[in-house]
């Protein structure tokens, strides 16, 4: 059974109609409408929301603000690439477009304080305005003394203000190192199975039962929970699968109750699926074709890999391909390949007698981190300074299970790495950079 709503400061029926838009997320809703109290009362002068991404936040937020309809502005800060803009996007939603003209072109924190304590004292609320702030963690980038200048700006304007943080990062490595007033916290925890069930299962079909589809959900569940607990994610692959799952049903071969075959037909389907989950690799309806070509075709693979529409990072697709060149190549021969005054070697000269097996067939070899970046600002075209962004990248790769990480993360020594990508999808990527990766390969020398 869901948590009723309860607060004294509104009527049931608005928070009737909250709770039924908040599902599974009844307890942090009630624990923010505590916080927030009633309308015209002061409340804290900030609160700091965070978890992981599709969690609830920002949808939980924005629910409360409108079905209690409270005054409130909801300021993304991904759009905001800079403080003056982050100001007047404020400014804009609490009081209209005409009082952005008294910020000043390139506004600070003591221009927006100025001008909202004069815009406040000319129309004084009743209620506590609210100033949300999405993907708060992009304030850290901006200037030093903005984010401390939002965690107090009720004091700082002397208004009934609360400033909201909605954060994908802990309070704790959010924090400036210089010291801060404290925001109340609130977390929100990742959906478990169940209620990802109960939410996806909103999404039932109008042509099927809704028994069915949850059927559906409760398969693909089974099959993506453990590498996958985005809800947005599983609700694109849930729309993405349905169709495919109901072709039986549509072709009158099977009836819903018989759900072993449903499951037997959908199953290769859904493996297919997995390789595109968060990667991207082609658009919804090119998969669709592709994978409906590929049926027509019985399998054969013309053309390019599919490997080729893998959108990386510019400087990742050098990465990996260091990685492969690091994992395949003998760690002696990298002077041959990289190095521009070598001399004239030939393969035999560094042949040892038990070398005859193609490295390609032994698989990849381990390798340390110093050699994948040695190779790396090797091939690379131009300059690259070795910043936190490549490091960043490398980290990325290993999540995306491209490289793997090698040896326990406990030792003092340096971090090991293997290339786990095959020689098609290497030379797929390669292309892309117009770099002809087989003439740095020892076995095709």
């Amino acid at each position: 059974m869901p948590l009723q709503l309860q607060h004294e400061g509104y009527s049931e029926e608005k928070l009737g109609l909250l709770a039924e838009k908040i599902t599974c997320r009844e307890t942090q809703a009630s624990t923010l409408l505590a916080l927030l109290g009633e309308p015209d009362h002061y409340t804290y002068p900030s609160i700091f929301i965070y978890g992981h991404h599709a969690s609830g936040k920002s949808h939980v937020t924005e629910c409360i603000m409108k079905e209690l309809e409270l005054p409130h502005v909801t300021v993304s800060c991904v759009e905001c690439v800079s403080a003056g803009l982050l100001f007047e996007q404020v400014v804009m939603g609490l009081y209209g477009s005409e009082a952005t003209a008294l910020l000043p072109r390139s506004s600070s924190i003591l221009d927006f304080v100025r001008v909202y304590k004069q815009l406040s004292s000319q129309e004084p609320s009743y209620q506590t305005r609210y100033i949300i702030l999405d993907r708060a963690q992009l304030l850290r980038d901006m200037e030093a003394n903005l984010l401390p200048g939002f965690l107090r700006l009720q004091e700082l304007v002397d208004d009934n203000v609360t400033v909201i943080f909605l954060s994908e990062i802990v309070w704790d490595k959010f924090r400036p190192s210089t010291g801060c007033f404290e925001p109340v916290v609130l977390h929100f925890p990742d959906y478990n199975k169940g209620e990802l069930h109960q939410i996806l299962t909103l999404d039932s079909h109008p042509s099927y039962s809704p028994e069915l589809y949850s059927s559906f959900i409760n398969i693909m569940l089974g099959v993506f929970y453990s590498v996958c607990r985005d809800l947005r994610e599983l609700r694109h692959l849930a729309a993405l699968n349905f169709s495919k799952f109901c072709e039986p049903l549509e072709r009158g071969e099977v009836k819903e109750t018989d759900t072993h075959k449903l499951w037997k037909n959908i199953e290769p389907h859904l493996k297919k699926a997995m390789q595109t989950v968060y990667l991207r690799e082609v658009s919804s309806v090119q998969w669709e074709e592709q994978q409906q070509k590929e049926e027509k075709e019985a399998g054969a693979l013309k053309g390019l890999s599919a490997y080729a529409h893998v959108e990386l990072p510019y400087y990742s697709k050098f990465l990996l391909i260091a990685a492969y060149l690091a994992s395949y190549n003998p760690a002696r021969t990298d002077r041959r390949f990289f190095l521009k005054h070598h001399g004239k070697l030939k393969k035999t000269n560094f042949m040892k007698k038990h070398e005859k097996t193609s490295n390609h067939l032994l698989g990849p070899k381990p390798f340390p981190l110093d050699r994948l970046l040695a190779i790396f600002y090797s091939v690379v075209d131009n300059r690259v300074a070795p910043t936190a962004s490549v490091f960043s990248q490398i980290s990325s790769l290993v999540t995306l299970q491209l490289l793997t990480q090698v040896g326990h993360d406990d030792q003092l020594d340096a971090p090991k790495y293997k290339c786990a990508v095959s020689l098609d999808f290497i030379q797929a990527i390669a292309r892309t950079l117009s770099f002809d990766i087989v003439r740095y390969l020892y076995d095709f020398l």
